[in-house]
């Protein structure tokens, strides 16, 4: 069966406040046709203003595949909301039916097999295309937003310092963006993208350390079709203690309640609509929805999470778009006095088969890519195996990089960041230097050696646990757990700080890790200045060069018991 037959979704139904349809039948208005370009982008217009959203593109600038996790658990408030279903409870959920487009682009189920019958996803050239058609259907009325993680994540935004990324946010028209991984850039860098860039770069709860004051606008106010839009921009919370410290070491985070309550309230008296473009993660992001009066919209980024219609909280809509260009969101709304009067919603899947490229951007893609192609385009090794990323506990993808770092660094254990973006590689696929780049491009990427004992090991993966599994979503630091090589144990989410790691033991020899013991460990992403070693990738590219073809069984060793 020709692939394009094999289309069948329903992609942009309107979702209406108060009644109309609902998110189940958000996917199922092209369920019995074949889906084209015009099926895919097919939408009943509502009101003044149209906001486009994408989250987390991570520097994928062309199609990949890319597998929704199979693990993502909500504790505390959480537990058992959206976006924590996966599989076939996000299936049921959305009523997702079997063997459709809209079941693989959303969830893991049957990965492999419906990656081949649908082809690949993203491409900042097919984004373009998406964005573009919506300008046209609505001149005037739209806003261009990015929740950021945008300038980081390849092979060429390391060696562009993030040049190449920003040409990209121009070419597509972002008006503005919130942020994370930028800043591991470093500061003088960052500025120098900043000049650079188009649109405005929105972080209020960023401040100067030393003279305690803002370092960038916390908000500002676009007009649309006669509409006051205010757009709050939040970076990510967390980044000094999850990136390294001493890269924009002028730079102090944090939530900062007080003082988004605050530019809310002042962004309130100056806009009819007033929209939190976000990096703080989903769960915070809801928790936030509910102590912040006065948020219409929040665009949420940094989780990865697509949903395929928004969620309520209270008054304010609660949107999240994915991840690595796999999605465009488009929110049309009808603005009245008192803010969201209605809606219609969209989460657009860029199937790169079915969206034409934007021939402006493609050609800007290719300029891009020309000066890097060979080196990138080098194939290293071959996978027999599934080969992905994203999920709470583990992916063969770290599962790989655990192997290389035992073997390559003479290790007995490995560590390796809980990271969620990187493409996913099918079985068959050969493996090149730009894939390796794709799971490791990061500014800080040394893999160190080191002993430690089995005391310290425990306490920092109790350390990563807590970051993850705090039922307080403002004490979670985002991220995925730690990929482990070597160990194996068993997480009890529900259990307090200290106790959720047990039966912590080696696998060569079902060995409970001694407390006292030292253990020669390899790892990589410290983010303590100083960290020598070298890059993870040649780590990866030397392992591959003694065992090309991998076969990863997806690891069994680390149990979620609770």
């Amino acid at each position: 069966m020709e692939r394009r037959a094999l289309l069948q979704m329903g992609v942009a139904a309107a979702v209406m406040v108060g009644g109309g349809l609902t998110s189940r039948a958000l996917w199922q208005r092209f369920a019995t046709q074949d889906l084209n370009f015009d099926d895919l982008m097919a939408f009943e217009p509502k009101g003044q203003v149209t906001l486009i959203h994408f989250a987390d593109l991570h520097s994928q600038i062309t199609p990949i595949y890319f597998r929704e996790p199979s693990t993502n658990v909500g504790v505390g408030a959480a537990a058992g909301l959206v976006p924590h279903l996966t599989g076939q409870e996000f299936a049921r959920h959305y009523d997702l039916k079997t063997a459709t487009p809209e079941l693989h682009a959303l969830t893991y189920l049957d990965f492999e097999a419906l990656a081949l019958s649908y082809g690949k996803v993203g491409g900042v050239d097919r984004m373009a295309t998406v964005i573009e058609r919506i300008r046209a259907e609505r001149p005037g009325k739209t806003l261009t937003l990015d929740s950021g993680d945008t300038w980081h994540g390849s092979h060429i935004t390391l060696q562009e310092n993030g040049a190449d990324m920003v040409k990209v946010s121009n070419a597509l028209g972002v008006d503005a963006m919130a942020s994370h991984f930028e800043f591991t850039l470093g500061q003088d860098i960052l500025d120098d993208r900043l000049a650079e860039f188009d649109g405005d770069f929105l972080a209020g709860n960023v401040r100067d350390v030393e003279w305690d004051e803002p370092v960038f606008d916390a908000f500002k106010v676009y007009e649309r079709n006669g509409v006051r839009i205010a757009v709050v921009g939040q970076a990510f919370p967390y980044t000094a203690i999850a990136n390294p410290r001493w890269m924009f070491e002028k730079y102090g985070f944090g939530i900062q309640l007080n003082e988004l309550k605050s530019n809310v309230a002042a962004a309130r008296r100056q806009a009819d609509l007033v929209v939190l473009l976000s990096h703080n993660g989903f769960d915070v992001d809801r928790k936030v929805a509910s102590e912040v009066d006065g948020i219409d919209v929040i665009l949420s980024g940094h989780t990865h999470d697509a949903i395929p219609a928004p969620e309520r909280i209270g008054k304010t809509l609660l949107v999240s778009s994915g991840s690595n260009g796999k999605f465009v969101s488009r929110l049309d709304i009808d603005v009245g006095r008192d803010g969201v009067l209605d809606y219609s919603y969209a989460l657009i899947p860029i199937f790169a088969d079915i969206i034409p490229a934007h021939a402006g951007v493609s050609a800007l893609v290719d300029e891009i890519r020309k000066p890097f192609a060979g080196h990138l385009d080098e194939i290293v090794g071959q996978t027999n195996s599934l080969l992905y990323r994203r999920g709470n506990l583990n992916g063969t993808m770290d599962d790989l990089i655990c192997q290389a770092l035992i073997e390559q660094r003479d290790a007995e254990i490995a560590l390796s960041p809980g990271f969620r973006w990187g493409p996913s590689l099918l079985p068959g696929q050969h493996i090149t230097r730009e894939d390796i780049y794709d799971q490791t491009a990061i500014t800080y990427p040394q893999a160190y050696r080191q002993k430690m004992t089995g005391q310290m090991i425990k306490t920092i993966l109790e350390d990563v646990a807590d970051n993850l599994f705090h039922p307080d979503p403002f004490f979670q630091q985002g991220g995925d757990m730690v990929r482990v090589g070597g160990i194996g144990f068993d997480l009890s989410i529900d259990n307090g700080i200290g106790r959720r790691i047990s039966n912590l033991r080696l696998i060569s020899n079902g060995q409970m890790l001694d407390a006292g013991r030292e253990y020669v460990v390899a790892g990589w992403g410290s983010i303590n200045k100083g960290t020598e070693g070298p890059a993870a990738w040649d780590v990866i590219f030397d392992h591959l060069a003694e065992q090309p073809i991998v076969d990863i069984t997806p690891n069994s060793d680390v149990r979620l018991v609770s």
